[in-house]
This record gives structure tokens, C-alpha cells and sequence, in this order.
């Protein structure tokens, strides 16, 4: 459901996005203590696989201490799932995506703060055998209109766990994956290079053009020590607002999660 309400202000801050694979999971394995580490102004969750409650019930410490938390959850239990918790409150949040069939997982928070909107995503995966590629792709084209129209009123910070590679260098198989698995197919590299083209820059890549770097890494098989991954989290924004990025940084040695910690410093 698309909802929106009106709150406060923010100040120059860093970004972190992560895909702790359930919130509750990442709670027991120190998440507190990694966030405590990761010293950020905004923290963006993507697959909590919790009720709003549950978010808030892990993430009270932080609440108690004055961060505001935003958290949307899917309808099916232990599944999707989005949330947003900031040191200072925002001036405006939007729940979901102005299409109603895009708000029943849980999938999109946006906060709007005193120098930009951050809004951040659990982009649908595909799928086994690519089963939801053609939802997926009306996802990211919706997606799209929905970050340009946030774009006209103020800068916008996009992150998440945006679940595509975009360039053969942010997979660490990309010939036997391609157009085969979920997250590399011309549809979704497609998408993503729209929404660049539109009007956005890939933090990461930008400032670390030929470094290879991966934010998930499967479970089986010793994925993670082969160093067998996908660079599927990132952080994108307006082009106008590129020139505030001092940093864009990937954190492989922050577990806790399939997914591993991507973050954005910005100098306003």
C-alpha cells in the first residue's frame, strides 16, 4: 500500500545498505555490534523476513537511544521485507511503490532528509528457471519512474540488494551464468543500465572502475573463501548528487548474512 507521512530533518551523512537475510537471524550472530562498527548515519535492511514489530523489537537498542526506524513487511510471514533506521528523523516517508501489485512484499522504503531522498529496495529476484523475470522486468521499469518523479522534487540516494549484476566484472561466472541464472540476464542487466541512463551513477563502480568486488556469496560449496561471488548491493544516485560522494565502499569482512554490507559517505 502506498503510504506517505510527514516528520523532521537530517544532516552530511554515510550510508549503509545490507541484506541480512532475516533480522532475527542477523540479531543472534552480533548485528547490533556490527552496526555499532560500522559507524553510519542511516542503515537500510533489505530481506528481514519480519513484521514491523519484529524489526523494532531488534533494533530497540538503537531506538531507545533516539534513531527512528521504518520498516515494511510482506504478507506472507518470514519473507521479504524492507526497513530504514536513521540517527535523525526525515521529513517525509513513503512506504511502497504507486502501483498496489508491488506493495503486498514488503519490497521499498523512502526517507526524504535534509539533502536527499534515500530510498532503498529489495528488488525481486527472478527466480528458479527465471519464473519471475517478466514480473521482475515490470518491476524495475515502474522502479525507474518512481526514482525519476522522487528525482524532481530532491537529489535521490537508490541502494539495496538491487539482485542483478550489471557488467561481467561483478560476478565471478559470467559466461556460465549469463541469460541462464536469475540476476544475470540481458532483461535485468537491461534494466538496471536504464536506470542508469536515466539519470543515476553506481557509487562503487564510479570511483573503483576495475576492481572486483562481490556482496553475496552463496552458502554452498565454501563460496565465500573461493571468493566465488556476485556483486549484487549497491549504492546509486542522482548524477547531481555524485560529486558529494567521498566514499563508496564494499565490506567483506562483516558477516552475519549471505550478503555483506555496502556503504556511501557523503560531504554536504
Amino acid at each position: 500500500m502506498w503510504v506517505a507521512n510527514t516528520v523532521e530533518t537530517c544532516d552530511g551523512m554515510k550510508v549503509v545498505s545490507w541484506n541480512v537475510n532475516g533480522i532475527r537471524a542477523a540479531a543472534g550472530k552480533g548485528l547490533i555490534e556490527k552496526m555499532e562498527g560500522l559507524q553510519a548515519d542511516v542503515f537500510c535492511f533489505q530481506e528481514t523476513k519480519a513484521t514491523e514489530e519484529q524489526v523494532a523489537e531488534v533494533l530497540a537498542p538503537l531506538v531507545a537511544k533516539g534513531w527512528k526506524l521504518y520498516a515494511s513487511s510482506a504478507e506472507r510471514k518470514g519473507y521479504s521485507g524492507t526497513a530504514i533506521l536513521t540517527k535523525n528523523a526525515p521529513l517525509e516517508v513513503v512506504m511502497g511503490l504507486p502501483q498496489s501489485e508491488h506493495n503486498t512484499e514488503g519490497r521499498l522504503v523512502a526517507v526524504q532528509m535534509e539533502h536527499a531522498w534515500i530510498v532503498t529496495a529489495y528488488v525481486p529476484n527472478s527466480g528458479n528457471e527465471l519464473a519471475r523475470l517478466t514480473y521482475r522486468a515490470a518491476w524495475d521499469i515502474d522502479v525507474m519512474e518512481y526514482l525519476k518523479t522522487m528525482d524532481q522534487k530532491k537529489p535521490v540516494i537508490f541502494c539495496g540488494d538491487l539482485n542483478v549484476a550489471h557488467q561481467p566484472i561483478d560476478l565471478a561466472r559470467p559466461k556460465s551464468n549469463y541469460n541462464k541464472t536469475a540476476g544475470y540476464t540481458q532483461i535485468e542487466i537491461d534494466g538496471f543500465s536504464a536506470v542508469l541512463a536515466s539519470g543515476f551513477v553506481d557509487t562503487y563502480r564510479a570511483l573503483h572502475t576495475d576492481t572486483v568486488a562481490y556482496s553475496w556469496w552463496s552458502y554452498r560449496g565454501g563460496a565465500k573463501e573461493a571468493n566465488i561471488g556476485w556483486r549484487l548491493d549497491y549504492v546509486l544516485v542522482s548524477e547531481r548528487l555524485f560529486s558529494s560522494v567521498t566514499a563508496a565502499t564494499i565490506h567483506p569482512e562483516v558477516e552475519g548474512s549471505d550478503h555483506c554490507p555496502v556503504s556511501a559517505q557523503f560531504a554536504f
